[in-house]
């Protein structure tokens, strides 16, 4: 499929093609604004499943190094000729506050046509965010992978299996299942008021997660561990692979088990020691602890000291402070 030279209709694209099909009829014509880790990766997995990738946004030395690697002999140019070449699609994988202003300014200059599916991979935003492409004809799409990506081939294996945070139009649903059939992945079906709540849900476990693990490998640094992630990484992995499998029954350690001497010593230590650290612990202490007792993991009574050594601790610095 070439790129028309005039707008096209407002059928959609690949229209009754069943997931996962490769004939030449079923190719869409895409291109990718925004070749970060994300946008490069996803346009080389849709150039694998047999898609035309048309021709990807300028950008830095290192976007360059990124398409050379991942969609060699794939065009840079500006972003409305992206638009304007992509028949079909139009992946914008842009950052998250930028996305209105990028989609504004595409549907002002008239690169944006009848038609065409123009889908973000935000996992903040939904449809909303893309009311300047819908008010030219164009589709709305959001598509977002829920995985961490380095920008490298290697990302490429790790999306088979993942999920999708899909919001859309009714019309579009069999076609962004399609998209995401292509991609190795499956669709979760996500409403535009639950946006928000979606991504902070996964913000909160990966983005975290990182934070968390680099604040325990610093504390072992700190009480003489020279390799900490030799330490950390057999116990991270068991408890990652437990709190998957078995929800809360995973929890161990001495706040489910209500040890509130050993989380005071903790606490003096991390006060000493690494002030910066009190904080997040005891917001998670005091989470794991109201859910042990949820799950029956921690009796009531057995919490009560626990929670007057979290209660306070956080007290105390407050009249510090």
């Amino acid at each position: 499929m070439s790129a028309p030279s005039r707008p096209r209709t407002a059928a959609l694209p690949g229209a009754g093609v069943p997931a996962g099909g490769q004939s030449r009829d079923s190719r869409l014509t895409v291109g990718v604004i925004g070749a970060g880790r994300v946008g490069a990766v996803l346009g080389a997995a849709l150039a694998a499943a047999g898609h035309r990738v048309t021709a990807v946004s300028e950008g830095s030395g290192a976007t360059r190094a990124r398409i050379a690697l991942l969609l060699p002999d794939t065009p840079l140019q500006a972003a409305p000729a992206v638009a304007r070449a992509a028949a079909d699609l139009l992946l914008l994988a842009v950052p998250d506050d930028a996305l209105a202003g990028v989609v504004a300014g595409l549907a002002g200059a008239g690169a944006l046509h009848p038609g065409q599916v123009v889908a973000h991979t935000s996992g903040a935003h939904g449809l909303d965010v893309l009311a300047s492409a819908a008010a030219v004809g164009a589709h709305p799409l959001a598509l977002h992978p829920a995985m961490t990506f380095t920008g490298t081939p290697d990302d490429l294996s790790r999306l088979a299996g993942i999920s999708y945070g899909v919001t859309a139009p009714a019309r579009l649903r069999p076609l962004a299942a399609r998209l995401v059939a292509d991609l190795g992945g499956v669709p979760e079906w996500i409403g535009e008021a639950d946006r928000p709540l979606y991504h902070a849900a996964l913000a909160h476990g990966a983005n975290h997660l990182v934070t968390l693990v680099n604040e325990a490998a610093d504390r072992l640094r700190d009480a003489g561990v020279a390799q900490p992630e030799k330490v950390l990484a057999p116990l991270l992995e068991a408890a990652l692979g437990n709190a998957l499998r078995l929800g809360d029954d995973a929890l161990t350690g001495p706040v489910s088990r209500g040890d509130a001497g050993t989380v005071r010593r903790h606490l003096e230590r991390l006060a000493a020691t690494a002030p910066d650290s009190v904080p997040a612990y005891l917001a998670l202490a005091r989470r794991t602890a109201g859910r042990a007792v949820a799950a029956g993991r921690l009796r009531p009574a057995d919490a009560g000291p626990l929670l007057d050594v979290l209660g306070r601790t956080q007290h105390q610095r407050e009249v510090a402070a």
